[in-house]
């Protein structure tokens, strides 16, 4: 996969909260407005990059509205910025607005969920390299496990409104029916242009324990869903984005079928832009059987699957 090398512009802007809410269990969205010379360096930003939030000065909300297990993170101070990828960016009226899907899982994101329409944060971005799309292929399977669905909601948007020709297929999964980070219909599919905008791409779902769909690992389910695809393996593409075990498993299986795949990888990020070393991700150099470690924050955070060596 060929790294963009295009300068992007990014730097450190003041974003203020549109909206904040809890729409189901731990999982919330904010919508954030950015104007001016933020507007502009992310009026281009692609489907899989992210930004960097500075939730240093966001205040602690009530003990009764912090989870119980988590009331002794929520006591650590926050030093660093915390990385999101975004579910949606659009213009509107010269204005860039940027939505997030977030859960609520440590210190900081329990101050982030307490922020309220009006409330400004400091954003770093838009950094790394988000997802590729070439022109030539016929058909895009987006395969999202868990918290891997914002950037893979992302992606749908922009596949279904800008390359007609390509068909997409999106498969998601996780744990449980109340890990899904969206809201399920009796029908299996995803509902609600909050939770997981149908854009008129096909869609299967997986649970492990069987909860709301195919029961089984998501990876299981394409690759059943892959025996009966009439597509050719040159005219498919394959993006990935969910934990690192599923990740290496559709990279096997890609790899198998002869099929390009794309993997947003993840790993604790705490500059954005490769200067504390502190993301690395091995990758191959091709036939030599010598690696070397790229900056998931900085190279990545997508990466074609055939450089990435999981080690599980």
């Amino acid at each position: 996969m060929k790294k963009d090398l295009v300068q992007r512009k990014k730097g450190v802007f003041a974003a203020r909260i549109i909206s904040n809410h809890q729409f189901k269990g731990r999982f919330c969205r904010m919508s954030l407005e950015l104007a001016g010379l933020g507007a502009e360096a992310f009026e281009t930003v692609t489907p899989g990059q992210f930004a960097e939030f500075d939730l240093t000065c966001a205040s602690l909300p009530s003990p009764e509205d912090v989870p119980v297990e988590l009331r002794d993170a929520i006591e650590r101070k926050i030093l660093l910025r915390r990385p999101f990828s975004f579910s949606d960016v659009r213009i509107e009226d010269g204005r860039a607005i940027i939505d997030v899907l977030y859960a609520v899982v440590g210190a900081a994101t329990v101050r982030m969920a307490g922020l309220k329409p009006g409330d400004e944060i400091s954003v770093l971005g838009p950094l790394g390299n988000g997802f590729t799309i070439p022109v030539k292929k016929k058909l895009a399977i987006l395969l999202a496990g868990g918290m891997g669905a914002p950037p893979i909601q992302h992606l749908a948007k922009v596949l279904a409104a800008g390359f007609k020709n390509i068909e997409v297929v999106t498969f998601a999964g996780a744990k449980s029916s109340d890990d899904m980070p969206f809201a399920v219909s009796d029908k299996n599919t995803a509902i609600g242009p909050a939770e997981f905008p149908d854009y008129g791409l096909e869609m299967l779902i997986a649970t492990d324990d069987g909860s709301t769909g195919y029961k089984g690992l998501v990876t299981e389910c394409f690759r059943q869903w892959l025996q009966t695809c009439e597509h050719k393996a040159d005219d498919t593409i394959v993006f990935c984005c969910g934990p690192e075990a599923m990740l290496a498993s559709a990279a096997k299986l890609c790899e198998a079928e002869g099929i390009e795949c794309q993997v947003s990888m993840e790993r604790r990020m705490a500059c954005g832009t490769g200067l504390c070393q502190g993301c690395a991700v091995e990758c191959g150099t091709g036939n030599s059987g010598q690696s070397v470690y790229q900056m998931c924050c900085k190279d990545g955070p997508v990466f074609d699957s055939k450089e990435v060596i999981f080690d599980l």
